[in-house]
Parts: C-alpha cells; sequence; structure tokens
C-alpha cells in the first residue's frame, strides 16, 4: 500500500468504495478498489485471487486496464486506470446543458461496448452488471478524433468482478443492485450464464442512449422488471423462447403482452440500428446475436472506430 497515497472517495460501487490516489512510483492517478465481500471475517478467496490475477491479462483499448491487485490485511485492493466520467453522467450533462447525446456518438460507443465485449467473450468472460455507470468515457489517448470532431472513447470497467467475488444484490449503502439491464433468463431464475446475458444488457444501454438517457425497462422490482419487458417485446411462449416454461421462476400465469413496434419506443434509431437492437432483445439465447456478429452488422457499416 506504500506506493498509493489515497487523495479522495469518489464513490460507493458494486463491490465496495472507489478512491481516487496517486501512484507515488509514477506520479499518475488511479482509481483503487477496495473490495467488500459479503463473507469478509473468512478472508479472501483464492479462487478470487486468482480470477482476478487473469483480469490483468485483459488489455484492449475498450477495457479498463486493471493495474495491480493488493492482499493487505484480509482486504483486497483493485489498482485500475482512473477515468472520472461515467456514461450515466455524461448523457446527464449533456442533457442538463442542452446537448443530448448526438446519434453519431451513440454509434461510436455502442462500437466501443461491443469491441470490449467481443474481447472479453473470446477469453470466456463475463460482465454480467453492465449498466451505465461502469461504462467509462475519457479522451482517446491516441489523440483520434471521429468525422464530427469528437475524440472521446468508451470503456468497460468491473469485467470478471462477478465471476470472481459474486453479484451482491445490494451496494455498500444498501441501494438495491439496478435491474434494468438484466436480461430476462437471468430474472427467471437461469442459472446458465452465457455471453447471451451481456449482450441483452448492451441492447438496453444502446436505446437508453439513443433516447438520451431514458431506459427502456426502468423496473422497480423483479416481477415488474419482467412485466416491463414483456409489455415491449411480448410475452414470451415455447415458440420464442424454447426451454422457457423449465426456468425456475417461470408461471403460466403471466399476463399476455404482444409485442410493440419498436420504431415507437425508440423512434430515434433508423431501420439498421431497430434490426441490431431487435436482435439484441431477443427472448432465445440461441438466436440472441453476438458481440462478433454485432460488429459486423450494418448499422455499423462505414463506421470508422
Amino acid at each position: 500500500m506504500e506506493r498509493y497515497s489515497r487523495i479522495e472517495k469518489v464513490g460507493e460501487g458494486t463491490y465496495g468504495v472507489v478512491y481516487k490516489a496517486r501512484d507515488l512510483s509514477t506520479g499518475g492517478i488511479v482509481a483503487m478498489k477496495k473490495i467488500r465481500l459479503e463473507a469478509e471475517d473468512e478472508g479472501i478467496p483464492s479462487t478470487a485471487i486468482r480470477e482476478i490475477s487473469l483480469l490483468k491479462e485483459l488489455n484492449e483499448e475498450h477495457i479498463v486496464r486493471l493495474l495491480d491487485i493488493m492482499h493487505v490485511d484480509q482486504k483486497l485492493y483493485l489498482v485500475f486506470e482512473y477515468l472520472d466520467v461515467d456514461l450515466k453522467r455524461y448523457i446527464e450533462n449533456g442533457n442538463r446543458d442542452h446537448a443530448p447525446i448526438a446519434p453519431h456518438v451513440v454509434k461510436k460507443f455502442t462500437h466501443h461496448l461491443t469491441a470490449g465485449l467481443r474481447f472479453c467473450h473470446g477469453h470466456r468472460i463475463l460482465h454480467r452488471d453492465l449498466k451505465p455507470q461502469n461504462l467509462l468515457v475519457a479522451q482517446d489517448p491516441r489523440g483520434r478524433v471521429d468525422a464530427h470532431g469528437n475524440g472521446e472513447i468508451l470503456k468497460l470497467a468491473d469485467f470478471g468482478l462477478a465471476r470472481a467475488f459474486g453479484l451482491p444484490m445490494r451496494t455498500l449503502t444498501h441501494e438495491v443492485v439496478t435491474l434494468w439491464y438484466r436480461a430476462p433468463e437471468v430474472l427467471l431464475g437461469s442459472r446458465h450464464y452465457s455471453t447471451a446475458l451481456d449482450i441483452w444488457s448492451v441492447g438496453c444501454i444502446f436505446a437508453e442512449m439513443a433516447m438520451c438517457g431514458t431506459p427502456l425497462f426502468p423496473g422497480d422490482s423483479e416481477i415488474d422488471q419482467i412485466f416491463r419487458i414483456f409489455r415491449i417485446m411480448g410475452t414470451p411462449n415455447e415458440t420464442t423462447w424454447p426451454g422457457l416454461e423449465a426456468l425456475p421462476d417461470y408461471k403460466t400465469s403471466f399476463p399476455q403482452w404482444s409485442p410493440q413496434d419498436l420504431a415507437r419506443v425508440v423512434p430515434t434509431l433508423d431501420k439498421d440500428g431497430l434490426d441490431m437492437l431487435n436482435m439484441m432483445l431477443t427472448y432465445d439465447i440461441s438466436k440472441r446475436i453476438s458481440a462478433k456478429r454485432m460488429l459486423l452488422h450494418p448499422y455499423f457499416s462505414g463506421f470508422t472506430p
């Protein structure tokens, strides 16, 4: 710990307290996460240490780099590169300044998010808790700007932490972990986690960016979350979602809703954007689009990262 000097507490994430700190060996600013574990009295599981050590190998421009791991006095500290604006705040700031997120930025950020996801999925690592709060915005370190003069890039934070530590239901301040971006198979009790659950989350974030920060499915409980999805995407059945009735929390008594036209729900997206969104929000996980296929979708044709 002698290498780092805390400057200030900057937030409380899903896994514990986040500090802004200075790396005394380089003079650089870093983000230091003090991990809170559900069973902290039992110490840090060796499996968690192994899982986290693997994350240091994830070197991709759209993933927040894990720089260091420290295990001190039965506590675990993770040191990441420091970025001070998340996507949620970025959108809020733009709305406040009457400069809502522009369509070309929606496309660019969605491409960056998908590229980071493809890299991690290629390494068989899921996120499981994607949301605007753990997508961070930074200036491109290589100084690149797009055709509109925008030099910002999007980076994914907290990759792999759910597998290492589990996903707590509440944060340190007892705030309920948001369900808005959670895939329907998870909400209905599936224990078969696949890369498809992250794709559903990206679909929700994509739509939210396109709607200038209005969430697509802002549920306030698990059942409300499921019903909000059903009201827009239609109530699924064994034809649209094979294996649905075998899920632990499926009920034959669920209300029956017809699917809405996504063009009316997210009117700011063009035809290709709506097509890609539909493919991301497909109930059947075997048919849900992958990150690799998303990058080849016509929505991104002509786009240069």
